[in-house]
């Protein structure tokens, strides 16, 4: 396992920062629910968080066995943002790890620029992450489990990929933190899943104090 000094942290942001994966995934079941597709919520929770929305979408075609309209994606960020701007809730620990936070920090995650600054905004974590330390996939259009957008925010935080940590909630950010060459943590709550023995599990954010904040 890597054991390189860490110089830099990098956060996903839904499931991991921000309690935002059960009311999207519950917005988007309603709103398939209108095409005549019954989803069990817990089952779609499982299956869809952490994926690019545009995997989740075709997974959908596929159980709903005709294409989705168009403008399906648009309509659906409509009905999600006011939801998170609402009842958005951060991760228990996530304030008090990034007030402790000694080394320097960024956000990188799979979901569209703006959605990620709704979220941080509504939960008051945006004031510890400059907008230049803000990073999209859509901004290079590769998602998660591709090491595309870590590798890019290392590179922007100019910290070599050993040494940044990436702490994940996802299967797909695991992923992608572990084909970048980075250090990662992932934040498994209820202890419930099997992880590569390179990763380090953690049930609390606030475990992670005495590792990134010296």
């Amino acid at each position: 396992m890597n054991t390189d000094p860490l110089e830099a942290v990098l956060f996903d942001c839904d499931g991991t920062l921000v309690d935002s994966e059960s009311p999207s995934i519950r917005v988007l079941v309603n709103f398939v629910s209108e095409f005549g597709l019954q989803l069990d919520f817990e089952e779609a929770l499982r299956e869809f968080s952490g994926n690019e929305l545009a995997e989740v979408l075709r997974g959908i075609e596929q159980k709903l066995g005709r294409s989705l309209p168009q403008d399906f994606e648009q309509q659906f960020r409509r009905r999600q943002i006011p939801i998170l701007k609402e009842q958005l809730q951060a991760i228990d620990g996530a304030a008090e790890l990034l007030n402790a936070m000694t080394l320097p920090a960024c956000v990188a995650s799979n979901a569209p620029l703006h959605k990620i600054q709704v979220c941080l905004e509504a939960t008051g974590l945006d004031r510890h992450f400059a907008k230049s330390r803000i990073f999209s996939a859509y901004q290079i259009q590769t998602w998660k489990p591709a090491p595309d957008l870590f590798l890019m925010a290392a590179q922007s935080l100019g910290v070599a990929p050993a040494r940044c940590a990436v702490v994940e909630d996802s299967r797909f950010g695991i992923d992608a933190g572990l084909a970048a060459g980075m250090q990662v943590f992932a934040f498994d709550p209820h202890g419930v899943h099997d992880h590569n023995p390179q990763v380090t599990s953690v049930r609390s954010l606030s475990r992670l104090i005495p590792i990134f904040c010296h």
